[in-house]
């Protein structure tokens, strides 16, 4: 029976992720947004940014509340700033307001609430921890699959604010009933029965691997996020894709952004940490060369580059746990994944804002083809150093 109930948490936490990651679909919100607010494309990236970073940086802070007061609460609190925060954008009149309502009270509710369902699943799967979390967080990875389309259809009918509100209303009535059942099992795990030695956070931030890591980590959120955040515009203004047909294709890349989570946490046990590295990173060098070559109608080598980017971005949500458990241990990995994550919101912030000067400056998104292929072989030379410093 307690076989049984322990994959209720797993499906709980998939309709919690895919609640919170709406943040994914920003794409679909960012050309009805400059046009309702006049606003330039940096200024547009502004709210999603600013979400990206608190959600990183509130993370830590997640992990600390948990660790003093019930799963449930602290899912709540989370919850009841997400909904605040899509509904006071809503009401927002300029893009200072939307940056705090949706940026910064949104953002810090899924960075509070985020690590809930990660910490209580792997509680109660000790035995299947990577099966079970893989699975867990495609729900985030996949939540454009069900966001954006819905939220495209809204915008169309209602308009950019309204469908705010809408979905705001929404994800506070689901979020709280779906934190109501999260609790730990009640008999103790023991943590360090896995046979890895734990580095504390403090022995960690001594250890140059942690900063190998955490560069990597930002090179590929920073590719990822800006790519994400720009997919509806390129496609639309560069390649000609109509704006309906692009919300499709975001639901079929956010699919992706699901497959990557678990095929690379898959690919980093058996690869190693620099040959999966090395293997994302080609990927995106040749994703991110093919941006050079878009045109009008070459709507193929669009799908194949952007399939290749999302689900790369995807894997380095698992490569990054799954190295930090590698490296540092399991007894301490709530909070040192916190720490590693920061790289997420630094990754974020630059992302976005090179994605939107390079459309202000250059005019065309194609330009952000140069700083990643200049980060990836930086990345790849990096990852060198990963693998002879560890035996991962």
């Amino acid at each position: 029976m307690k076989n049984k109930i322990r994959w209720l948490y797993v499906i709980l936490g998939i309709l919690i992720f895919i609640c919170l990651g709406t943040v994914y679909s920003w794409s679909i919100f960012k050309k009805p947004l400059e046009k309702a607010l006049g606003l330039n494309s940096t200024q547009s990236s502004l709210p999603f940014m600013t979400f990206l970073a608190f959600y990183a940086f509130l993370m830590p802070l997640g992990g600390k509340l948990i660790s003093k007061y019930s799963p449930k609460i602290v899912l709540i609190i989370g919850s009841l700033l997400v909904g605040l925060g899509w509904l006071g954008s809503a009401y927002s009149k300029n893009i200072f307001m939307l940056t705090v309502t949706y940026g910064v009270i949104a953002g810090s509710g899924v960075g509070i609430a985020y690590g809930v369902p990660i910490g209580v699943v792997s509680k109660w799967f000790p035995d299947k921890k990577g099966l079970s979390l893989s699975i867990l967080l495609s729900g985030f990875g996949m939540s454009p699959f069900v966001t954006a389309p819905i939220a495209k259809k809204l915008i169309d009918i209602y308009g950019v604010f309204t469908t705010f509100k809408i979905l705001g209303i929404i994800f506070l009535i689901i979020l709280i009933i779906l934190s109501l059942p999260f609790k730990f099992p009640n008999e103790n795990i023991n943590i360090n029965s896995e046979g890895f030695y734990s580095l504390s956070p403090k022995e960690m931030l001594k250890n140059y691997r942690f900063y190998i890591l955490w560069i990597c980590f930002a090179i590929a959120t920073f590719v990822g996020l800006m790519i994400i955040g720009i997919t509806g515009p390129m496609g639309e203004d560069v390649v000609g894709i109509p704006s309906t047909t692009m919300a499709l294709y975001v639901s079929l890349f956010s699919i992706f952004n699901g497959i990557g989570r678990p095929l690379f946490g898959y690919l980093s046990d058996k690869l190693g940490a620099s040959k999966v590295i090395l293997l994302s990173y080609t990927l995106i060098f040749f994703a991110s060369l093919s941006i050079l070559f878009f045109n009008k109608g070459s709507i193929l080598l669009f799908v194949l580059s952007f399939i290749i980017f999302w689900m790369n971005f995807g894997g380095w949500l698992s490569i990054a746990p799954t190295l930090t458990s590698k490296f540092f241990g399991p007894k301490y990995y709530s909070e040192n994944y916190g720490i590693v994550f920061t790289a997420y919101g630094i990754g974020a912030i630059l992302g976005n804002l090179t994605s939107g000067l390079a459309k202000d400056l250059f005019g065309s998104y194609r330009f952000v083809s140069y700083p990643i292929l200049i980060l990836i072989i930086i990345g790849i030379i990096l990852s060198r150093f990963i693998n002879k410093t560890s035996n991962a």
